[in-house]
């Protein structure tokens, strides 16, 4: 249940083409599954699910930004970020407040959308994992995108206990509990990267 956004700040500018196709594929990968994890947690009604795919769009922001910034003048570059960072706070704060909603309304999340969606992320970011590994020691320092999906990883075994648990206990509150803590790891790390950027931006501006 971890958020890497702060992690994933790779030096991209000098990858290697073999490096940027893997960067395209595990962008495409978060991207979809994070469209694919959220839509999900809406019809389940999983605050779990809903914020584990924040996740997933974090690491696509990360992997889309720095491979937008390629070639492109610095402040590009911050004001990217800060737009993502901005993204990411939105549906933290909002994904937090609908479990807080949920907390008013009786019901359990469908427990089968939850842990058919936190295995196949749970898939997805294990082969994000084995096409970044082989970079991981490189002369690029891709090792933070690899620690990325590896800390993903736990994030999806985390929804998985949430739905195990919600069976067990025959609750809701292990699906609040645990997707209120990625929410909130998630709005941490979107309010990092505003400021970092905002602070970027601002050097940048009294250099002028």
């Amino acid at each position: 249940m971890t958020s890497c956004s702060d992690n994933c700040s790779a030096d991209l500018g000098k990858a290697t083409a073999a490096e940027r196709h893997t960067l395209v594929a595990v962008l495409f990968l978060n991207a979809g599954m994070f469209v694919a994890e959220f839509s999900a947690g809406l019809v389940a009604g999983s605050t779990a699910l809903l914020a584990d795919s924040l996740d997933m769009l974090a690491d696509a922001l990360i992997y889309a930004l720095g491979l937008f910034a390629l070639g492109r003048a610095v402040h590009w570059r911050s004001r990217a970020a800060l737009v993502s960072g901005l993204l990411q706070l939105a549906l933290g704060i909002g994904v937090a407040g609908q479990a807080m909603a949920k907390i008013f309304v009786d019901g359990l999340p469908d427990t089968a959308t939850m842990g058919f969606f936190g295995a196949l992320a749970l898939i997805v970011n294990t082969v994000c994992f084995l096409l970044l590994a082989r970079f991981r020691h490189g002369d690029i320092n891709l090792r933070a995108t690899w620690i990325c999906s590896r800390n993903d990883m736990i994030g999806n075994v985390g929804v998985l206990l949430a739905a195990g648990l919600v069976i067990l206990l025959d609750s809701m509150w292990p699906d609040i509990v645990i997707g209120m803590l990625i929410a909130l790891l998630v709005v941490r790390s979107a309010l990092r990267i505003i400021a970092e950027a905002r602070s970027e931006l601002s050097s940048q501006g009294s250099s002028d």
